[in-house]
């Protein structure tokens, strides 16, 4: 995929500045390709659910921000991407020590970007387990940054 934005990596990282929700939780961008971005989040207590598992919120989040910016990294300088559907599909329990997002676009517009994600965990071995999937619209709009 072609981005329109030649300085793509560079917006994001300046974007991502104000991202601070993702701070919050502690999620960082670790790869960012052209309609393609990848991250990772160390887990913590405050990430698990009454089971001791990933909550489904914290999932939720790092699918719709890998899809976003995936996206994000296609569009024109003046112009951001925003969620206009999201879908997550629970696969597994997300036990272990980090999550990684793998976002992508599957097919790119002038104003709806088509995306998906995979969420998996790894445990102490270094082994993965996919535990979501996500699906997602993205909007283009005007960036107000």
């Amino acid at each position: 995929m072609t981005p329109k934005n030649p300085d793509y990596e560079k917006t994001i990282r300046k974007k991502l500045e104000k991202q601070f929700f993702m701070h919050h939780i502690g999620f960082d961008l670790t790869k960012i390709t052209p309609g393609y971005v990848e991250g990772e989040l160390f887990l913590e207590e405050k990430h698990q659910q009454q089971f001791s598992y990933t909550h489904g919120g914290v999932i939720a989040t790092v699918a719709d921000l890998v899809m976003g910016f995936a996206a994000y990294s296609l569009v024109e300088s003046h112009q951001g991407t925003v969620t206009s559907d999201l879908k997550i599909a629970y696969l597994r329990p997300g036990i272990g020590d980090k999550i990684i997002g793998r976002g992508s676009v599957i097919k790119s517009g002038n104003l709806l970007h088509f995306c998906e994600a995979d969420v998996v965990c790894i445990n102490s071995n270094g082994e993965e387990t996919l535990i979501a999937r996500g699906y997602a619209t993205m909007c283009v709009v005007k960036a107000h940054i």
